[in-house]
Order: structure tokens, then sequence, then C-alpha cells
């Protein structure tokens, strides 16, 4: 009987023991929490004090302390030393605020225009004038008798796949119907399938607003469409209406948002249609206003917006005048940079308002001509600020190679001969005269 007591009494003394040990750890915690919110908010308060003539939200701040960890600690070092800038942001959680400020409103739910890649500090996007996959012409006899072998060399798809971007000029429809456009000379088709290449080829945004997409008519442009979609590769310059053709396409590159847009004033002879509000077709911009309002109204919106221009002389070194005089204008309105195709042949840089304007990358893997060609890369360091370089190549045979050693250096003087006040060095890198 005595034992038995013993034993209960040795019980509720471990009980007791345990409930006082729980007491205590749940004590210290909630303790601990209410000093860690204490310090969040008041570290919150501190940072919105300092911000508050910036008209930035404090639940914004709350919401930035909450989900990047000691992004407000940094920042509010900095803002002990520095004067407040945008760029700040970046600096303490490695996006931009207006990424941060459309992730703090889940604007990206739901939208299928926009992707979120993964990147180094240092990210490089590359650009290329005009791919044809279209069954009459010489690319893809080339491509089923030796597979993508036969049309690219290895040091070009190392360059493109290696790209953290990689954006093409789509210049045929896709389809397995339609007739050729009357009274049109080339008209170019792909069947379906055929996009598969570009997953081969490392291609991740291609353009549409060009003068071969509509070539086999309406259902062949609207099967089109539909087949980038099936493929899930992205694309703008061209929709069921107008608001879709002029749609842009959304990348965050290394923490930094950029607009991508296409339109396209190629033809003399204008065949194929422009998008209307209620009508499929191209996005057109012979008069530029619908481009430069687009590109104010993505202003405030993106860190950085690319325009891409189907336009010049076809076959012609030399500029046209409209292609100098929109370029600038589409810089003017806030476009960080206009690269253009549509000559067949290289043409000219410009570095306008310290924002480069490539106004023609021609052929990059076209048909079976002879033509210099090369890619325009862009390269973003970890502080948004860019550097730009041109990768020659040469598409022979319809078959297209980087260039190297004195025919790399031949393209270059080329287009050092070409262009209005820039500098090619030996490494491509173009330097602003």
């Amino acid at each position: 009987m005595k034992k038995r007591r013993i034993k209960k009494r040795v019980k509720l003394e471990i009980i007791i023991m345990i409930s006082i040990i729980v007491f205590i750890i749940i004590f210290c915690n909630t303790l601990f929490k209410k000093e860690n919110n204490e310090e969040k908010i008041d570290l919150s308060n501190i940072v919105y004090e300092k911000l508050k003539n910036e008209e930035i939200d404090k639940d914004f701040i709350i919401w930035i302390n909450d989900n990047y960890k000691e992004a407000l600690s940094k920042l509010n070092e900095l803002l002990k030393t520095e004067e407040y800038n945008k760029e700040m942001w970046h600096k303490v959680t490695g996006y931009s605020y207006i990424v941060l400020s459309d992730l703090y409103k889940n604007k990206y739910y739901g939208m299928d225009n926009i992707k979120i890649l993964e990147t180094n500090e240092t990210s490089v996007l590359s650009f290329v004038g005009d791919v044809s996959l279209a069954e009459n012409m010489s690319i893809m006899p080339n491509y089923d008798a030796k597979g993508i072998e036969g049309i690219l060399s290895f040091e070009t798809l190392k360059v493109m796949k290696e790209s953290d971007l990689m954006v093409a000029n789509s210049e045929f429809t896709v389809s397995n119907r339609g007739s050729a456009m009357e009274g049109k000379t080339y008209t170019f088709k792909a069947k379906p399938e055929r996009l598969n290449l570009y997953y081969d080829m490392g291609i991740d945004l291609v353009t549409l607003a060009n003068n071969h997409v509509y070539d086999y008519g309406k259902d062949a442009f609207l099967d089109m469409l539909d087949a980038f979609d099936e493929y899930e590769i992205p694309h703008i310059g061209a929709g069921h209406n107008l608001d879709e053709a002029k749609k842009p396409y959304y990348f965050i590159i290394n923490g930094y948002k950029f607009a991508f847009i296409n339109a396209s004033r190629a033809e003399k002879n204008r065949m194929t249609p422009g998008a209307t509000d209620s009508k499929e077709g191209i996005f057109l911009c012979y008069d530029t206003t619908n481009m430069i309002n687009l590109i104010k109204e993505l202003r405030d919106d993106t860190d950085y917006i690319i325009t891409i221009i189907h336009f010049g002389r076809e076959n012609y070194h030399t500029l046209e005048q409209e292609q100098v005089s929109s370029a600038k204008a589409y810089i003017d309105a806030g476009s960080d940079a206009v690269i253009g195709h549509h000559a067949h042949v290289l043409q000219g840089i410009e570095i306008y308002k310290d924002k480069p304007i490539v106004y023609n990358l021609g052929n990059f893997l076209f048909n079976e001509a002879t033509v210099d060609t090369a890619i325009f890369q862009i390269v973003l360091s970890d502080d948004g600020n860019f550097e730009y370089y041109m990768v020659p190549a040469l598409q022979k045979d319809s078959y297209t190679d980087i260039l190297l050693g004195d025919e790399k250096q031949r393209v270059i003087n080329d287009l050092n001969s070409y262009s209005i006040n820039v500098y090619i060095d030996s490494d491509g890198r173009i330097i602003k005269k």
C-alpha cells in the first residue's frame, strides 16, 4: 500500500514538473514572438517614416518584412547613408520595386503572358532575325536529312541555348490548310509539328508581326495562333484582334520586369492585314501612334521595354528615313531598345539617348542564300546596367554558323561602316563613340 502511494506521488511530481516545463516553454515562446513582432513593427514604422513621402503603402513594407528576411534591415542601413531610390529594393530583395509591387498585389496570378526566369547575376538576352521553317523553303529539307545539326552549327546552338532568353522572328504561317494568297510572289507555310524545332533551338519568344504569317489566308493564320498556344511558345505581334496583336509578353529576368512588343511596317504593297478591334491580323505601325501610345501605357508598369519592329528596305544596308525617325520616336516614348528585321541583310546600329537601335538583323535561318547575319545580345548585370554585343554569323546553303577569326572581323568591320555613332570592338562589344 505504501509503495503504491509513493508511486502515485512520484507520478504526480513528474506531471507537475512537465507542466511547469511546458508552461515555461509557452511563456518564453510567447514572449519571444511578442518581442519579435514588436521589433518587426518598430522596423516597419522606422522605414515607413523614412519613405512616407514616397507614396509607399505601409502594408507593403510590412509584407516585405514578412516575405524577405532582413530586407528592411538592409534597406534601413542604406537609408542612413544614401538618398532613397527605387533601385534599393533590388539590392535588398533581388527584385525591382515594380516586380515586388506586382507580387504584393498577386498580379501575376492567372496571367497567360508572363514568365519568371531563374537566371544568374548576369543575364543574356539574345535576338535573331528572320527564321523560316516553311515546307516549301530550303531549311526543312536540310533538317529532314540531317537533323538540327544540318541547319545550325554546334557553336550557334550553344550561344542560343546558353542565352537566358532567346527571341526570333518567325516568318511563316503554321497550318495544314489554306491556299496561297493571290498576287503574292513568295508564300511560306509549315506543318504545326515543325514548331517542336523552336524547343530544340532554345527559342523562348517569337515575333509574328511580319509579312508572311498571313500568306495562306485567315484560316491558316488562326491555325497558326492556335498552334503556338498549343505548343506553349510565347508569341507577340499577331492576334484575333488588335488587343491581342499589341499585347506584350513579360519576362522577369534577374528580378527585373521586361515587356516585349512587336509591330510591322514592312510591306510597300500592303497585303498582310492589320488587326482591328474586331478583326484578326498583325500589329501595324505605319502610323506610329498606336505603338507610341502602347509604350507610354507600359512605361510605369515595367522596368524595361523592348520594341521589335519588322521594317527596312529589303537587301539594302542603307536605312530608310522612316526607320530612323520611328525608332527614335519609340525611344522618346520610353522604349529601352529597338530591334529590327526584314531587310534580309544586316544594317547599322545607333545609340540614341543611351539606348540601342539595331536597325536590322536580317536573315538568320531563312533560305539557301549566302548572307551575313548576327545575334544581338543584351547583357544585363545584377545592378540593372546593360552592355550590348553582336555575335557575327553566316547563313550559307541553308545552314547558319558562328564566325571566328578574320571572317568575324570582316562582319564587324562591315557593321561599323553601316552604323551611325557606335564602334564594335573585336569581341563584338558595341561602344558609343
